[in-house]
């Protein structure tokens, strides 16, 4: 079965052809980093307006690269929740015409569960139940996945995700935008036990994250030193911090593992491709005696491939949609 998947939630706009929810025939994605990153961070209003002029490009382009025409598609995937909702609506309304005209069954899928999905294409031996951590800008959860379509979020961040720490210090440290690879980079000389930062105590939720605090301890070491007319090495601040990340989150996810008996971890979303958060989390499943998935480096920030992976099981499970569908800024997994 051959998918034509969409994605727009953010600030790519992507397209590919996925075949079985484990072959990916293309993947295109048309980047936008370069012009957000003048402002520091996504402009919504600028994201949608580059995907109304991205799609009907890349959906082409998938095809072609796929060497496939509407002729050979089952039928269409598309982001509809969550995300920026003019990006989203973009998405949504191009696949709901492309429906109707190519005469094709709609698959609707959550941004979060394709995260996950992704490591169906890394790993073609992966199959439910299994527990995963999805870290991105925008989400830290902790999630059992208990079938291809279900899944019970059972830890979730506070305040800011990992994704949007990482790239709020590295704002500090004076980096570009995104700021993840940059303190990636910046953390492999530094040393790691420069500077101490504590793990947060959060009441209830044993298996929620906090990333506030610590994003401002981070931020007030850095302008007391500039105040002070102190040097401070960044990567020494970068390294501290990125380990310090990294361990609340093993922590939490094996904390999760051992209390819930499970023995096989997946690790999804853009903060996936940190290679010391992935070094940290072969530790920790080695410790736990667990078996490890991680995406490939291609499939750990948004793109539409983990998108028609999620796709074809949801087609299997029987969701479909129609002209009614809308866009959804907020949904959890939960409630899918």
């Amino acid at each position: 079965m051959k998918i034509l998947a969409i994605e727009s939630s953010c600030d790519e706009t992507a397209a590919a052809v996925v075949e079985d929810g484990r072959k990916v025939l293309s993947n295109i994605v048309a980047s936008q980093i370069d012009e957000h990153r003048l402002y520091g961070g996504v402009v919504p209003e600028i994201a949608s307006r580059r995907h109304a002029e991205n799609i009907c490009g890349v959906v082409s382009e998938a095809l072609s690269a796929a060497d496939l025409d509407f002729s050979d598609i089952d039928a269409l995937a598309v982001t509809y929740a969550p995300g920026l909702i003019g990006a989203l609506l973009v998405g949504v309304s191009y696949a709901k015409g492309l429906s109707l005209s190519a005469n094709l069954p709609l698959i609707p899928v959550h941004h979060i569960a394709g995260h996950i999905a992704a490591n169906y294409i890394t790993h073609r031996d992966l199959k439910p139940p299994f527990l995963c951590l999805v870290i991105s800008g925008g989400h830290s959860h902790i999630v059992e996945v208990t079938d291809y379509t279900k899944f019970h979020v059972i830890g979730r961040t506070r305040d800011d995700a990992a994704g949007e720490s990482f790239d709020k210090v590295a704002r500090t440290l004076g980096f570009p935008y995104p700021g993840g690879k940059y303190i990636d980079e910046a953390a492999k000389s530094g040393s790691r036990t420069a500077f101490r930062f504590t793990h947060p105590k959060i009441s209830g939720g044993e298996y929620d994250f906090s990333f506030s605090g610590l994003k401002t301890a981070v931020i007030n070491l850095v302008h007391n030193a500039e105040q002070r007319g102190e040097p401070i090495s960044k990567e020494d601040v970068a390294a501290s911090f990125q380990k310090t990340v990294a361990d609340i989150l093993a922590e939490k996810l094996s904390a999760a593992a051992k209390d819930l008996g499970y023995r096989k971890i997946v690790v999804a979303g853009g903060v996936s491709a940190n290679s010391g958060i992935r070094s940290k989390m072969k530790v920790a499943a080695d410790a736990l005696g667990a078996e490890l998935y991680l995406p490939e480096l291609t499939y750990c920030g948004d793109n539409a491939a983990m998108i028609g992976a999620q796709g074809y099981y949801d087609f299997l499970a029987g969701k479909r949609a129609g002209p009614e569908l809308n866009a959804v800024a907020t949904l959890s997994l939960d409630d899918i």
